[in-house]
């Protein structure tokens, strides 16, 4: 039976476990990508970026989403887009960058994204998801993977008929498949049986998304689907020690000093990444996650979910520190 730590090839690529951290939109930058892959992570996977806005030269977004730091290989970067052409051009940005691999998002149910043609929108249109597919191998020379969902609305099963396509016709090494279709988002339980399906149906390895949230539904649906890897998404936010302990690196929670030192790596981080005064705004999000993990009451912890700069939540670490908050 297969292990979560067992390693395993995608495209050539050697990958040394089950694990992949998923491209989680707004959020998966180098620092993110690099924590998981700090705590065991085998493979990392971009937020998703947009092919027109590399292709076109947009400055902001070839600076920022396009950094790989050294330390976070293999690596894969997401592109989403509606054209072939452009998509051959950014894949050639991507390759030039580092990056291990390409991975294409056909699966984005936002109504933002889906009205330009890009994401979910092209499971209705296999012709064009396939010429891109083929676009964004000729352009990195790079192993591409799609993201994929069943269909647009309950009952759909065009995804799984352009998996195959994209498998035949385009030579995508890889399918990461989120078992809920489009018009669910992130609503309702993923059928993990329907992943099985698709498993046993194509001759290129599965990657399974979607509600992996804990250990023990992970270690589930990866039994249960039959797919040669997992993505960690939401699951992971602000709790890295997810990957270590599905791995066997570790059984215990995090102590509070674990997760105070981790957050003050992301604040670094995410400084030399953004600059000081975005970093402030840009981490908001970030800090309830990792309260969630203290177990402190909400009393102490009020001023690191509030802090409106980086420096107050320096700050508020720092008493968080303190015996007095360490014994509550």
């Amino acid at each position: 039976m297969r292990s979560l730590t067992d390693s395993w090839t995608l495209g050539g690529v050697p990958i040394a476990n089950r694990l992949v951290l998923a491209p989680l939109a707004g959020i998966g930058n180098w620092f993110v990508r690099l924590q998981a892959r700090r705590h065991g992570a085998g493979l990392v996977v971009s937020e998703m970026v947009s092919s027109f806005g590399l292709a076109y030269g947009n400055e902001r977004t070839i600076r920022e989403f396009l950094r790989i730091h050294p330390q976070e290989h293999p690596v894969s970067v997401q592109l989403f887009g509606h054209d072939a052409a452009v998509m051959r051009e950014a894949a050639a940005m991507v390759a030039g960058a580092g990056a291990d691999i390409v991975d294409l998002n056909m699966g984005c149910p936002v109504r933002k994204v889906c009205k330009t043609g890009a994401g979910a929108a092209l499971i209705d249109d296999p012709g064009k998801a396939v010429a891109i597919a083929a676009a964004a191998s000729e352009g990195s020379g790079l192993p591409v993977t799609v993201k994929l969902r069943p269909g647009r609305n309950p009952g759909d099963r065009a995804g799984l008929r352009l998996a195959r396509r994209l498998v035949d016709e385009a030579g995508v090494s890889v399918i990461a498949f989120h078992p809920r279709h489009a018009s669910q988002q992130h609503k309702g339980s993923p059928d993990y049986t329907l992943a099985r399906e698709l498993v046993e149906a194509l001759e290129v390895p599965v990657i399974l998304s979607g509600g992996l949230r804990d250990d023990a539904r992970v270690l589930a649906a990866f039994r249960e689907s039959g797919a040669e890897a997992v993505m960690l998404a939401r699951g992971s936010l602000g709790n890295p020690w997810l990957f270590e302990r599905l791995l066997g690196r570790r059984e215990e929670d995090p102590t509070i000093d674990e997760v105070l030192a981790e957050l003050g790596w992301v604040i670094g981080c995410c400084e030399d990444h953004l600059g000081v005064e975005r970093a402030g705004r840009y981490l908001r999000k970030f800090y309830p996650w990792y309260v969630e993990r203290l177990g402190l009451p909400k009393a102490l912890t009020r001023e690191l979910v509030e802090a409106p700069t980086t420096p107050a939540a320096r700050a508020a670490v720092e008493r968080l520190r303190e015996p007095a908050a360490l014994a509550a």
